[in-house]
C-alpha cells in the first residue's frame, strides 16, 4: 500500500502525536495547518520552541520557572516571604495567581509522591523546601498539593516533616473537588479554596 502522506509530513505528525492530548487526526490537521503557512510563520514557531528550551530554567529558590536566577515573584519585593505556597507544578502556581488574592511566593515539588510509579521523595524539591523553612523568617506554609490520593499524601508527607518547625501548616480548602486538579479548577473555586485554606492535623 502506497503511503498516503510524504515522509516530512509523517514525521511531522509523529512529533505532533507526541503531545499531550493530540490524538492522529489533530496531528495531521497541526501538520497541514503549518504546511499552509508562510515560510516565516514556521520558522517563528520553530524559534520559539528553541528559545524556551534554551531559556527557561528552574528559579534557585521556589524552581519555578525563569530566564533569570531568581524568577519574578521572588524578586518581588512586595510579596509575604514569610508565606510559602507549595505547589506540584508550575502550572498549579500560574493557575493560583490568576484568581489575583495571593501575595505570598512558590515552591514547586516537580510533581507528587507516588511510589507505584516510582517517585520518591528524593525524585521532588521536599530537601529543599524544608530547608528554606528552616533557614528563613517562615510563619507558614500553605499545602497546595492536588486533592487527590498522592498529592494528599504528599502534603501529609510535608506536613510531618515540618511537624516540630513551629510553622503553621494549611492545606487548601476543600472547594477543590477530591480527585481533581488546580491547574483546570476555575478562578471562583480557586478563590475560595484559598480563603478557607485550614490548618493540616
Amino acid at each position: 500500500m502506497s503511503k498516503v502522506h510524504t515522509e516530512s509530513m509523517e514525521r511531522l505528525m509523529e512529533r505532533f502525536g507526541k503531545l499531550p492530548g493530540i490524538g492522529p487526526r489533530t496531528a495531521e490537521r497541526l501538520a497541514y495547518h503549518i504546511l499552509g503557512q508562510p515560510p516565516g510563520e514556521a520558522t517563528a514557531l520553530a524559534e520559539a520552541i528553541q528559545a524556551v528550551k534554551q531559556r527557561i530554567r528552574r528559579c534557585r529558590r521556589c524552581y519555578n520557572l525563569s530566564e533569570q536566577d531568581l524568577c519574578e515573584i521572588c524578586r518581588d519585593a512586595g510579596r509575604d516571604q514569610t508565606v510559602i505556597c507549595v505547589v506540584e507544578q508550575p502550572n498549579d502556581l500560574i493557575r493560583l495567581e490568576e484568581t489575583g488574592i495571593c501575595q505570598w511566593v512558590y515552591h514547586v515539588l516537580g510533581g507528587q509522591i507516588a511510589p507505584l510509579d516510582g517517585v520518591t521523595p528524593d525524585d521532588l524539591t521536599i530537601e529543599a523546601l524544608i530547608k528554606r523553612v528552616e533557614e528563613g523568617d517562615v510563619r507558614e506554609v500553605v499545602l497546595a498539593t492536588n486533592p487527590n490520593m498522592e498529592g494528599d499524601g504528599t502534603a501529609l508527607y510535608i506536613s510531618s516533616l515540618l511537624k516540630d518547625s513551629g510553622v503553621q501548616v494549611t492545606r487548601l480548602a476543600r472547594g477543590l473537588p477530591a480527585g481533581g486538579q488546580i491547574e483546570y479548577a476555575n478562578q471562583g473555586v480557586l478563590s475560595d479554596a484559598i480563603k478557607g485554606r485550614v490548618a493540616m492535623e
